[in-house]
């Protein structure tokens, strides 16, 4: 802060990097509100001053909660928060009910807001009086592809204005947005003081990092017997997707008892506001979660950092420590490894300069496996989430930054298969062709574990009982579906294709039709060569643009 505030009131541009839990909420909420304050004309309530773009909700919901603190001294000021999960309409009628005079939003609820001219929402010309521009968490803002709408958010802004860009890591994408957005901007990059200062050390010094190596099968009931042990205490458990968060979050639930559990992912549309808030309010309790918490979210009293997945970069494992020991608070972070995993602690002291100690797995710890499988018995949807589970965890694997360590070659998909306390394994294209004598599936017919759900059991039969009568229809032959992919990637992926070659068609489609008309009369001209009708050095004076090719069709000729 001490860094920060003076330089950006005195209207310089700043990238300032800094560990996790330095305060850097304040370093831009300080100086942001001291230059409206100084503005010579007062806003008026459609007149945005500041825009605070921040990558998840929850960071936004907190900006805008350590905003407030302010403002209501502040009167001639108003602020709007401006996020998904909500109607967009609730927000247009919002801002011009109340106004907006500082803006804290995602990329892509503001981005809808600039195309909302239609519903007498002109954002455009709104923004025309902004003196200040903060990215918070810059390179996540890049990382989870917000580019594009940052691109179209910054079209829209005027040039002369202060912009800040704040985050714990600086990457190169970071890098070339401070060449593109900031004008001669002044880099700040605090580290840790002391010890640290020589080796910048990414982590808080009070943080004490640990790991654990065990085998997938043993990972579980690791983590069951650690959480029962420290259950008067607040964790946050890391995975790493939104699947195992759901299937984990059940299994947690159910075998730790008179502990407040609770799971919280990306793909929860509504609910996500809620869980966070009140989870800040516990004074314990266990928060499953995928890396949507792991940047930036200040939650009080965090004792434990839990890693039951390692990240899948390097930088998001200091981010996800960072949730613990902040602003000179004690903390410890745990992160569960399996033994072809280990180079990865050697990697993570060289790379995210983070030194770790080794815990040694518990002893005499009970397996609780088979009693998560017959949760699966029990009801269709553990089983399902189960199987869901395990399919995103390979295929996150896969996609891992530190391929050289997490090699999906090297897995053990057995062990994996019994530490998910699966029932059978699942078809999918990274098992094809292999075998698992040391996975023994359970002799169930999985077709006949019901929903506990009535509704979605009954919704089941009926779906089973229309497949039967198309077998029946069909000679007892079964109908080929397609599987439909749980992943929107794909069809993403062929949207952006079919875009690039149009723009590539448009680009080139003048250039192409004059290369036509050049080729077509040189092989008019070839053909004349050939029947002797022109002379070579008629030929080679009438030749136009596509000519080396040409005269090496006529040489082989």
């Amino acid at each position: 802060q001490s860094a920060t505030i003076p330089l950006f009131m005195n209207h310089k541009d700043v990238a300032a990097e800094a560990v996790t839990g330095s305060g850097k909420t304040l370093a831009f909420v300080i100086p942001t509100l001291e230059i409206l304050l100084r503005r010579e004309e007062k806003l008026r309530k459609m007149q945005v001053g500041a825009i605070i773009i921040t990558p998840t909700r929850e960071l936004a919901i907190q900006i805008d909660e350590v905003l407030s603190h302010f403002t209501k001294h502040l009167p001639r000021f108003t602020q709007i928060l401006l996020i998904g999960g909500r109607n967009p309409i609730e927000d247009v009628e919002k801002f011009k009910e109340h106004g907006g005079n500082i803006i804290v939003a995602t990329p892509g609820r503001l981005e809808d807001l600039f195309r909302r001219k239609a519903d007498g929402l002109d954002l455009a010309s709104c923004v025309k009086s902004l003196d200040v521009l903060v990215l918070d968490e810059a390179d996540r803002l890049l990382d989870m592809g917000f580019e594009a709408s940052l691109n179209t958010i910054l079209d829209f802004l005027p040039k002369q204005r202060r912009t800040g860009l704040f985050s714990a890591t600086q990457t190169q994408e970071v890098e070339n947005l401070v060449r593109a957005g900031l004008r001669n901007p002044v880099r700040i990059s605090v580290k840790e003081k002391g010890v640290a200062a020589s080796n910048t050390q990414k982590t808080p010094t009070r943080l004490e990092n640990y790991y654990m190596v065990c085998k997938a099968d043993e990972k579980f009931n690791q983590l069951v017997h650690f959480l029962r042990q420290h259950k008067q205490e607040k964790h946050l458990v890391f995975f790493s997707t939104c699947a195992c968060v759901e299937y984990y979050g059940k299994a947690l639930e159910s075998l730790i008892k008179q502990v407040k559990i609770m799971s919280i992912h990306g793909k929860m549309k509504h609910k996500r506001n809620r869980i966070f808030t009140e989870f800040r309010k516990l004074p314990g309790g266990i928060l499953v979660c995928t890396d949507v918490m792991a940047r930036g979210i200040d939650i009080p009293e965090v004792n434990w950092v839990l890693q039951y997945d390692p990240p899948s970069s390097a930088s998001a494992f200091v981010h996800r420590c960072g949730r613990t020991a902040r602003i000179g608070n004690a903390g410890s972070a745990l992160v569960f490894l399996l033994p072809m995993e280990e180079s990865y602690v050697n990697f993570l002291s060289i790379n995210q300069k983070c030194p770790m100690q080794e815990m040694k797995p518990q002893t005499n710890v009970l397996d609780l496996l088979p009693k998560l499988q017959s949760m699966a018995l029990a009801d269709r949807a553990v089983f399902e989430k189960g199987m869901k589970a395990f399919v995103s965890y390979i295929q996150a694997y896969g996609k891992h930054e530190c391929n050289l360590i997490f090699r999906i070659k090297d897995l053990d998909f057995a062990s994996l298969a019994k530490g998910f306390a699966l029932l059978k394994m699942p078809k999918m294209p990274e098992l094809r062709g292999k075998c698992f004598p040391d996975f023994t599936p359970v002799i169930v017919n999985t077709d006949s574990i019901s929903f506990k759900d009535k509704n979605r059991e009954k919704q089941r039969k009926k779906q089973l009982e229309q497949q039967r009568k198309e077998r029946e229809e069909n000679g007892g032959k079964k109908k080929f579906i397609k599987n439909k992919a749980w992943s929107k990637q794909k069809a993403k992926k062929e949207k952006k294709k079919k875009i690039m070659a149009k723009r590539k068609r448009e680009e080139g489609s003048d250039i192409e039709n004059e290369d036509m008309e050049e080729l077509l009369n040189d092989t008019r001209l070839l053909k004349k060569l050939k029947k002797g009708k022109i002379s070579e050095e008629e030929f080679e004076k009438r030749l136009t643009g596509s000519q080396g090719r040409l005269k090496a069709e006529t040489v082989a000729d």
